[in-house]
């Protein structure tokens, strides 16, 4: 009886709510329907709150309270998860309000919503780029900024992920072999330009490893006139990687194909 008693009171309390929201929808009380967007925004019912901002905003264009309210409306599609609706108000506000007080904060949202909405990393990547030329437009404008700590973690974030894509496509050839084509060279020149690009990448380790890998069986593969040269470049590349990382995760096979290659390329 109890537990049916309260379901029936949530029910009814829900109705009266919806009941009292649809009637401020219709209320001609702007000032009123401010506090209420307010209300609902601090409660977390964000849906609510920027239906409310919305609605009002016309009524405060060219106002002071125009930013504010274009600020809260930015937010509330941010409580909702819709980030890219969300990154347009936040664009709207920094053309409107060039030095408003928000433009600092609406700057690094507009990266921050472009983060939140970067895509898995099999998929295309633009979004992953908007976002890191957003958060490097911020940090450039407002290097004093206390979000700026945070704008440098999520672009270390997002740049790694564009390396690790270039990683991956790098790794795909290198699986391809020599099927339709030698895609080992396709894996040696994708690795390079990734690490000439991101030089401090933390998957640099990975890369260099598929340098040495690709151009070692570039040589195993190769027609007996080009083999030493091959071996010797796969040599190269060895020192290459173990330069870099002497007690790096691959050592011990980054030593087996030196010593399989110093074999062939002395006899």
């Amino acid at each position: 009886m109890k537990k049916n008693f309260f379901l029936i009171l949530v029910v009814v309390s829900t109705l009266i709510s919806c009941s009292d929201y649809q009637k401020l929808l219709k209320s001609d009380d702007v000032e009123l329907k401010f506090d209420k967007a307010v209300e609902y925004f601090k409660k977390g019912e964000f849906v609510r709150a920027g239906t409310l901002f919305d609605a009002i905003a016309v009524y405060y264009k060219g106002t002071e309270r125009s930013e504010i309210v274009l600020n809260y409306i930015a937010k509330s599609y941010m409580g909702q998860k819709d980030y890219f609706t969300a990154s347009e108000y936040f664009n709207t506000y920094v053309k409107t309000f060039p030095k408003g007080t928000y433009v600092g904060e609406s700057k690094f949202m507009i990266g921050y919503c472009y983060y939140l909405d970067s895509p898995d990393v099999r998929l295309d990547q633009t979004q992953t780029k908007k976002a890191i030329r957003a958060l490097q437009e911020f940090i450039d404008i407002y290097p004093e900024n206390e979000k700026v700590p945070e704008a440098n973690k999520l672009l270390d974030e997002l740049t790694n992920k564009l390396v690790y894509k270039e990683y991956i496509n790098a790794k795909l050839y290198f699986d391809l072999g020599n099927y339709l084509g030698n895609n080992y060279e396709s894996a040696v020149i994708t690795a390079q330009n990734a690490l000439k690009k991101y030089t401090s990448t933390s998957y640099r380790e990975e890369l260099m490893k598929l340098v040495l890998d690709s151009k070692y069986q570039l040589a195993v593969q190769s027609v007996d006139e080009r083999r030493t040269e091959r071996y010797q470049a796969a040599i190269d590349e060895y020192y290459n990687y173990i330069n870099e990382f002497p007690s790096g995760k691959y050592k011990n096979e980054a030593d087996k194909i030196l010593k399989e290659a110093k074999k062939i390329v002395k006899n």
